[in-house]
């Protein structure tokens, strides 16, 4: 059996080792489009994070039995194209939920805490000068009697609002699919949830309910003070709308998801004013070294109880 791994640089330096028990192994740290069907044409199993395995890339490879996603969203495999040639394809759920939690809170506490500010404070010697033992310029609050509001309540947002729970703080949710479920929270309405939330997390997949979710208008809406950060996918929340908030009104944006990654240069969100009011991270929320080795030993499961 043969399986290619191509892009594994997404891993970090987490062991791979588990795959050479099922033959040959052969790992790319990345992959162009280009590249992808020379690199596969011979697979029994193709392992990919984001690369993209189109219908053409399996018609064109007959050894291919199985396409293991190395992630929970399977958008960059054509489904429909796998299952008329009979090729499965597994992806990993759960293995990021404590990591993507962690990570929300991250964000959260470095634009509430104006981490940036008085870092470069201390590091800048203007601590040391001013001659005051304390600076409170720039007032955080407390997350204690505050509202939380949650797009997205899955497996994460859930999660998320344990967390939340236990700081004091008083949780309603925006369900994007629109089912309903018997919850500890309250459900809301987006607009409402928008107006009244001094924080608002953002947990959801990208799909046809929520592409262009909070667009201008939406996030205009939030109340002075607000802090919006986005977990879910790039392209729910509009980036445009975004920049042009970030300098307009105190509302702070913490992103660690974008419509295209890595972000482009040209993107609007680089040439902000207010830094102060947006903090970015590259798509890491997932990236716990226990994630990843919850993922790596995930995929090599699927790999051993499907062929």
């Amino acid at each position: 059996m043969k399986i290619v791994l191509l892009d594994a640089i997404t891993f970090g330096n987490i062991s791979l080792e588990c795959f050479s028990q099922f033959g040959e192994v052969e790992i790319f740290e990345k992959t162009l489009p280009e590249q992808t069907q020379e690199r596969i044409t011979d697979a029994d199993v193709i392992v990919t994070n984001k690369v993209v395995i189109t219908q053409e890339h399996i018609e064109k490879t007959p050894s291919l039995k199985l396409i293991c996603v190395a992630a929970t969203g399977m958008n960059n495999v054509d489904l429909e194209g796998a299952k008329a040639h009979n090729v499965m394809v597994k992806n990993v759920a759960g293995y990021s939920t404590d990591s993507v939690v962690q990570h929300t809170f991250s964000l959260l506490f470095y634009l509430i805490g104006h981490s940036r500010y008085y870092d470069e404070s201390v590091k800048s010697e203007r601590y040391s000068k001013s001659g005051i033992f304390t600076d409170v310029s720039h007032p955080f609050f407390e997350i204690k009697g505050k509202k939380w509001g949650i797009i997205g309540l899955g497996t994460i947002g859930r999660e998320v609002a344990k967390v939340v729970t236990s700081f004091g703080a008083e949780v309603s949710y925006f369900s994007t699919s629109g089912i309903k479920r018997e919850e500890s929270y309250p459900s809301i309405s987006l607009e409402r949830l928008l107006k009244e939330s001094d924080i608002i997390t953002i947990h959801a997949p990208l799909n046809e309910q929520t592409a262009n979710l909070l667009d201008y208008d939406a996030l205009s809406s939030c109340k002075e003070g607000a802090v919006v950060l986005n977990l879910g996918r790039g392209g729910i929340v509009n980036e445009e709308a975004v920049a042009k908030l970030v300098d307009e009104k105190n509302i702070s944006f913490g992103l660690d998801v974008f419509e295209k990654e890595p972000l482009p240069l040209e993107s609007p969100l680089l040439a902000v004013k207010n830094k102060n009011r947006l903090y970015m991270t590259p798509h890491i929320a997932w990236t716990s070294v226990e994630a990843r080795e919850r993922l790596i030993a995930s995929v090599c499961e699927n790999i051993q109880t499907t062929l």
